[in-house]
């Protein structure tokens, strides 16, 4: 029987942060991402391979009203400014004040947000939503895999549910996994107690895909676990080594039917099988001097992962390393994309056909100077209606130009940071990639989903920046210690 008085409000502020980064993440960050108020989030998502399609599923066939309140959303990146998450937080307060009370709330948060002040700020966000609900609104919602899961978080909430595939394709799924939990406690019907386990290791990010091992035998592991009767949710988060917070690292997160016992036997299960396996999550990196030479007897095209500058950690997407080693190489056709707001204004002064030199910027101490002929200008919008990585739809680059060096590879220029996460970033623009022997893209896992069905071979690359796969190798400050691989 359809309740159909049920008030359910929905909103969530998500961020990834890499704190290793000097350029802090601000307003114009979200207003170019994804910040919406009201029906607006539910045109935006309804339809979307992305947790809140999820939840809108369930809750219409629960016969719940939804209370979209607000949703905002920026490519990783710095931490967040100070004055940006007050304007934020404010504003979803504000919003949700209007829409008071409600029987429950859905939140969307990702789980490894950092402002200036809150190191943790997805904990200071879901307590103060706690303290404007109170104690019995139940408080339900998703978190991304790469979350660092405070106590506070945990604390804050009744239920949290992370993604289980790495790309996240299941994130539609996990959120109607979420909204389920939060109808059955609306009904009765089950009472969710919630434990977080906190690791004393962090998983290496390109150990993370859950498409083989280690991964894949630890999700089986916790889905053989999460059939237990009385176990409502497992997730296990795998963590996010680039944040300089306490919380940084691996967790398992158990959610039962009131059952703190059973809830302590099954997670304290997955925590023995995870440090018992923990040398197999530290990985082997590959430099590019060790990756070059197997391009030849490589089956093309192949799918180089550039690590270092992984623009869904957080990095600036503007690294030249592997360009230019495959300049020098020159045996292997690449395409490459680069987030240069500079060089595509200098290349939209020229007309399709010319050649002219453009200087590239990056983070190392001398731009590149490369000559190109102009291919393709204008506006970098495009859609992607399959299940990729993120769920999202539409997608913007700003300006782009597609530029063509003298030896045949193909660089887009981008003005609007956007990371790898779909096929059509290409397609929509005339660009075959299956017309290379190389595709360059600046991630680590999550490309994976988009290139897989065009790209034979799949190749992490150890590069420098500030998501560098070595996560030894940076300075923490804030980290619990001991941590393996840190501490042996």
């Amino acid at each position: 029987m359809k309740i159909m008085n049920l008030r359910v409000a929905l909103l969530g502020i998500y961020h990834e942060s890499n704190t290793f980064l000097e350029e802090l993440t601000t307003l114009p960050d979200f207003e170019n991402g994804h910040w919406l108020f009201g029906q607006d989030i539910i045109r935006e998502y309804k339809n979307a391979h992305h947790e809140i399609g999820g939840m809108l599923e369930v809750m219409e066939c629960e016969g719940i009203e939804v209370v979209p309140i607000m949703y905002a959303e920026a490519t990783p990146g710095g931490k967040i400014a100070s004055a940006t998450y007050s304007r934020l937080l404010k504003s979803m307060m504000k919003a949700l004040e209007k829409n008071l009370p409600v029987d429950g709330c859905l939140v969307v948060p990702h789980g490894a947000a950092v402002s200036e002040k809150f190191l943790d700020l997805d904990g200071h966000w879901l307590s103060m939503l706690r303290k404007k609900l109170g104690p019995l609104v139940p408080i339900i919602g998703t978190i991304d895999p790469h979350a660092n899961v405070s106590e506070i978080m945990a604390a804050s909430t009744n239920c949290l549910v992370a993604y289980k595939t790495n790309p996240h394709l299941d994130q539609r799924a996990v959120g109607k996994e979420a909204a389920t939990i939060m109808a059955g406690f609306l009904k009765a019907r089950i009472k969710p107690l919630q434990k977080l386990f906190q690791l004393p290791m962090v998983i290496s990010i390109e150990q993370q895909y859950t498409g083989r091992d280690p991964c894949l035998s630890l999700y089986n592991f916790a889905r053989h676990l999460n059939k237990v009767e009385g176990v409502l949710s497992i997730s296990i988060v795998l963590g996010f080594p680039y944040a300089d917070v306490k919380e940084m690292g691996t967790s398992v997160i158990v959610v039962t039917d009131n059952d703190s016992k059973l809830a302590n036997e099954i997670g304290n299960k997955i925590k023995e099988y995870i440090l018992n396996d923990k040398e197999r999550f530290v990985g082997k990196k590959m430099k590019i001097s060790e990756v070059l030479p197997t391009l030849a007897k490589s089956k093309k095209p192949v799918l180089m992962l550039d690590m270092g500058d992984n623009v869904g950690g957080g990095a600036p997407g503007n690294s030249t390393f592997l360009l230019e080693e495959l300049e020098r190489f020159g045996s292997e056709k690449f395409f490459i994309c680069l987030y240069d707001p500079q060089a595509v204004k200098q290349a939209n002064a020229y007309e399709l056909g010319n050649t002219f030199t453009v200087r590239l910027t990056n983070d190392v101490p001398t731009d590149l100077v490369v000559s190109v002929k102009l291919l393709h200008k204008g506006s970098g919008k495009f859609r992607e209606t399959d299940p990729r990585h993120g769920g999202q739809v539409n997608y913007d680059m700003g300006n782009i130009a597609v530029v063509q060096t003298q030896n045949g590879n193909i660089i887009m220029l981008i003005s609007l940071r956007i990371p790898p996460f779909s096929l059509q970033q290409l397609v929509s623009f005339g660009i075959d990639p299956g017309t290379f022997d190389v595709i360059i893209a600046k991630g680590v896992n999550a490309p994976i989903a988009a290139y897989q069905s065009v790209c034979r071979t799949i190749i992490q690359v150890d590069t420098p920046g500030v998501t560098r796969a070595d996560m030894t190798l940076f300075s923490y400050h804030n980290r619990r210690i001991p941590l393996f691989p840190f501490e042996k």
